[in-house]
């Protein structure tokens, strides 16, 4: 086999194809500034323009090739234009299927419900009703919020700190900036709001809920239902201690309320069991689903049990519940998680992963936590020269003192405040190098890795090649010393 020809340059010289390509990059990227708002989130931490992708890898329009860690926000569980997707897109285009059938029955959605179903906890699965809605998982929200309010009578939700729901009305409701909905703390170890940690925080975390539902003073009304994520993922990638999320379980089931679990990012093995919830060994009441079941395109479900579905029949459900290419792009990407294991495949790897990277905080201070669960994997950078962050949870209560007020951490001394700016340095090193990552958690201090289920342990080893180098180029800038070149 001949050797292939590459081209030579002369020293100086510039390649035309090349610099055309940069050319029209930079083009793209100055007229979406011109057109789009400032409010644009991945484009303004990540300019490029990606013109081809497969697998883990993007490759944008000035002939760049990036490892993909952010996976479409976790839509992507297969990776970018995995075949067994494509095939079954075009399936549907090449059979003359309508591609928007609003609620009506078809072969696509029903195909798309078998796979599902055969996917579900078998608590929830032998009694479910599946409930379509828009195709965005801060909609599945609200729809599993008026599911709960129309089977209880009641109003009103109670969620956790650091939770991320959407960007609608209801949806904002539930998130850890709004007050308009009850917000209690989220368990933790680095960062626990008890200062304490491990079960010991879980309980008391447990307690505050507790104590909160049954106030027979002027507290918190009974609410419609409490809504939980398995893991937290804007919030800084937390995992929930499985004695927690048991006995928020209980406590739910014993005063009649409807557990909401917040799967969106977690589901379909993202966490290294398909569904999050199954690692704690918890049934839900109601499940939110969204990303990864659309195979990378829109769709987003709430899946609840059937006593819970009083609504009036005939009320609309908009217009895009019926999005036939993401059905089938969702039952190929269900099966293919199913058929080949890879959700036990995320959490062989994601465990390798973390020991790596516990390496990594074992020899850079400003590497203040590494956790996760599977294929979610959070890296907390923190600030090594200033004082210990408290720790303490800061809501309301706080001010008459709180719980635990001052109780030490179990490491014997305060986690460290977080480090926005060096997130940030770290995640523009990460592009340098060829590596795309996400942000998140506490000030935006947490450098987030959302791999496709799919990725090789070659690929594993260039992720986190890549992404060690740029935490040290990183800390280097920040102490003054150069940074080295990717």
């Amino acid at each position: 086999m001949g050797r292939t020809q590459v081209k030579s340059l002369p020293v100086g010289a510039v390649d035309a194809t090349a610099l055309a390509s940069r050319n029209g990059h930079e083009a793209i990227l100055r007229r979406q500034a011109a057109r789009e708002p400032a409010a644009r989130t991945y484009a303004r931490a990540l300019p490029i323009v990606p013109v081809r992708a497969r697998g883990l890898t993007i490759e944008g329009a000035d002939g760049r090739r990036y490892l993909d860690c952010l996976s479409g926000a976790g839509t992507l569980a297969l990776g970018h234009n995995h075949p067994v997707v494509l095939e079954a897109i075009r399936k549907v285009l090449d059979s003359g299927a309508p591609l928007n059938a609003l609620d009506l029955a078809t072969p696509a959605k029903d195909a798309f419900l078998t796979e599902l179903y055969r996917s579900l906890p078998p608590g929830l699965a032998e009694r479910a009703r599946v409930r379509f809605c828009g195709p965005a998982g801060s909609e599945a929200v609200e729809t599993a919020y008026a599911l709960v309010r129309a089977a209880t009578g009641r109003s009103g939700l109670l969620a956790f700190t650091g939770s991320g729901r959407g960007t609608t009305g209801r949806a904002l409701g539930s998130t850890s900036a709004d007050t308009r909905v009850a917000r209690l703390p989220y368990p933790q170890d680095y960062r626990c709001p008890f200062g304490v940690g491990g079960e010991r925080g879980a309980d008391l975390a447990a307690r505050w809920t507790e104590s909160l539902l049954d106030d027979p003073g002027p507290g918190m009304p009974l609410p419609a239902g409490v809504i939980v994520e398995p893991v937290l993922n804007e919030g800084g990638v937390i995992p929930a201690p499985h004695s927690w999320l048991r006995r928020m379980r209980q406590l739910t089931a014993d005063r009649s309320l409807p557990l909401i679990v917040d799967e969106i990012h977690t589901g379909v093995g993202r966490t290294g069991a398909f569904w999050a919830v199954e690692h704690s060994g918890v049934t839900p009441d109601v499940m939110v689903l969204s990303k990864a079941i659309g195979g990378s395109l829109p769709l987003a479900v709430v899946v609840y049990r059937d006593d819970l579905d009083i609504g009036e029949p005939g009320v609309p459900v908009g217009t895009f519940p019926g999005n036939q290419l993401a059905m089938a792009a969702g039952t190929a990407t269900l099966a293919h998680v199913r058929e080949n294991a890879l959700a036990e495949r995320a959490a062989t790897l994601g465990k390798h992963m973390l020991g790596q990277l516990q390496n990594l905080a074992s020899e850079l201070e400003c590497v203040g936590d590494v956790r996760g669960r599977g294929l979610m994997i959070g890296v907390e950078l923190v600030d090594p020269e200033a004082e210990g962050d408290s720790g303490l949870w800061d809501g309301p209560g706080a001010a008459e003192g709180g719980v635990a007020a001052s109780v030490m951490p179990r490491s014997g001394r305060h986690p460290l405040p977080a480090a926005p700016e060096l997130a940030a340095a770290v995640q523009q090193e990460c592009l340098r190098r060829g590596l795309i990552v996400g942000l998140g958690g506490r000030h935006a201090g947490v450098v987030q890795l959302l791999p496709p289920l799919t990725l090789t342990d070659e690929q594993a080893a260039a992720v986190l090649d890549r992404l060690a180098d740029a935490v040290r180029a990183a800390a280097r800038c920040r102490g003054g010393g150069p940074a080295a070149a990717p």
